[in-house]
């Protein structure tokens, strides 16, 4: 495929589910969110057929998010499903790394390239101001569980003005 200015169009990002474990205060509302009912989120099965047919217009690589894509109960199976699809060369995800840290070593070997993570502040103080959760030291277990797995990663940062643009 290619777009009006003539480049080639090879990436696609999906978003997986509407669910998060944050509640960002550039994002969510604090209260209860209302989310998709589960009968109405893509199954895996969908997700699949949807990047088959991606694959065939010609795109090489997949860029898995949410919400919080490991919120998905099958976000493994589905994971592996996609990096088997003939033609598609990168895999890779978008998370806030909570729930990272069990599931690194999984991920890599279903077939998972790479991880964008979002920490918006080192500080757990400042990181539960932001996200109003106290898992700071979840989301760094995760960034550390995929350096000992040799899961590549990369480290995105939401500046809040007044709040952590001395962090960056």
């Amino acid at each position: 495929m290619i777009d009006g200015f003539g480049r080639t169009i090879d990436y696609l990002r999906i978003s997986v589910t509407d669910r998060c474990n944050l509640r960002c205060v550039y994002c969510m509302k604090e209260e209860q969110q209302e989310f998709l009912p589960s009968g109405e989120l893509l199954t895996l099965e969908e997700w699949v057929r949807l990047c088959k047919g991606a694959a065939l217009a010609g795109i090489r690589k997949i860029r898995i998010t949410g919400g919080e894509p490991l919120m998905r109960q099958d976000i493994v199976e589905l994971v592996e499903a996609i990096s088997n699809i003939p033609g598609i060369e990168k895999v890779v995800m978008t998370s806030n790394a909570v729930h990272l840290a069990p599931l690194a070593e999984k991920l890599k070997k279903a077939g998972l390239s790479g991880v964008n993570v979002s920490i918006d502040s080192l500080d757990e103080e400042q990181y539960c101001r932001l996200t109003r959760r106290d898992v700071l030291s979840d989301a760094l277990a995760g960034l550390a569980a995929c350096g000992k797995v040799g899961l590549p990663v990369k480290v995105n940062c939401v500046p809040v003005a007044g709040e952590n643009e001395k962090e960056l």
